[in-house]
């Protein structure tokens, strides 16, 4: 493949990781941003940065310029009603201006879950899976738990909580099964999916080795958390709220996440799985480690939706 990759989102958590993966692997990468300044000092000379808007279409046609294959990683995360209609709406013009410019393929990461009763912000991102794929572009796109990895947002805003509080008043939805994946992992997958052999738009379901209840995410295999055994009494009440305050005590920045990005109860888990990987386990004490980055401190791991 000679063509540019085109990288959406590539000042995000999983865009930025990715675009330093496919520099390093020599291929020709475009990494779109809104500001080119963001970005422009932190590229290789194989990487180009262009300044475009994917709610504004007009700015488009020149990002996408002699691109091959593009990646949509963008969301809107807001809590406001009209955060599904801008989603709509974004990929509605990526999905044009891919097929205006003779694209190949759209690599799309979405949300995993399934039935009626999803949570909005999940129900968007398979709605956005659907319109991208309207464009007639061959979509591939992978459904996903929570994504994590030190570093993300959500990593360390629980690492916060658990290192500073000594009691964690929790939802009643952390008793929920959710399917994590590691986001090295995930990054293996979005770069194997350029070669994957694909004439028409398909859909993977991924997830990590474990299936733990979200309050074991991320728990040492001997039950420790942070060093300490953890204990768990159920109650009535759904404190989203209380502990969106207790976090803004620790880390202010990261408070508007814990309230409108969780998954509202429902069981997040891989229904069929790509056989090409074998990721690591995120109960295991070496997946822990690994996550954060060498340093061998456990550590609860996130309980919310990865950021993009």
């Amino acid at each position: 493949m000679n063509g540019i990759i085109l990288v959406t989102g590539a000042t995000g958590y999983v865009g930025g990781r990715l675009w330093r993966r496919l520099e390093a692997s020599g291929k020709r990468v475009r990494s779109m941003v809104r500001r080119q300044s963001v970005l422009a000092s932190r590229v290789g000379p194989t990487t180009e940065v262009v300044e475009a808007d994917v709610l504004k279409p007009e700015t488009l046609e020149a990002a996408f310029q002699g691109v091959e294959i593009a990646y949509y990683l963008v969301h809107s995360m807001g809590s406001g009603g009209d955060f599904e209609a801008q989603d709509r709406a974004a990929a509605k013009n990526f999905g044009e201006a891919a097929r205006r410019a003779g694209v190949r393929r759209i690599i799309y990461l979405g949300g995993l879950g399934h039935g009626q009763d999803l949570s909005p912000h999940l129900k968007s991102r398979q709605e956005v899976g659907r319109v991208l794929r309207e464009s007639g572009v061959p979509v591939l796109e992978f459904r996903a738990s929570i994504v994590i990895g030190s570093g993300s947002l959500s990593f360390e805003m629980v690492r916060a909580l658990v290192e500073r509080l000594p009691v964690m008043i929790t939802p009643r939805w952390v008793e929920v099964e959710a399917q994590p994946i590691a986001v090295d992992d995930l990054i293996e997958y979005l770069v194997a999916a350029l070669d994957v052999p694909l004439t028409e738009s398909r859909v993977f379901e991924i997830g990590g080795a474990d299936t733990p209840a979200w309050l074991l995410i991320g728990v040492e295999d001997d039950g420790r958390v942070a060093g300490a055994r953890p204990r768990h009494e159920s109650g009535r009440t759904d404190p989203v709220r209380l502990t969106a305050l207790i976090a803004n005590r620790t880390r202010p920045s990261l408070t508007p996440r814990i309230e409108v990005v969780h998954y509202q109860g429902k069981d997040v888990i891989v229904v069929e799985v790509p056989p090409q990987f074998a990721p690591v386990g995120t109960t295991s004490g070496r997946y822990l480690r690994r996550a954060l980055g060498g340093d061998g401190r456990p550590c609860c791991l996130p309980m919310f939706f990865h950021e993009m």
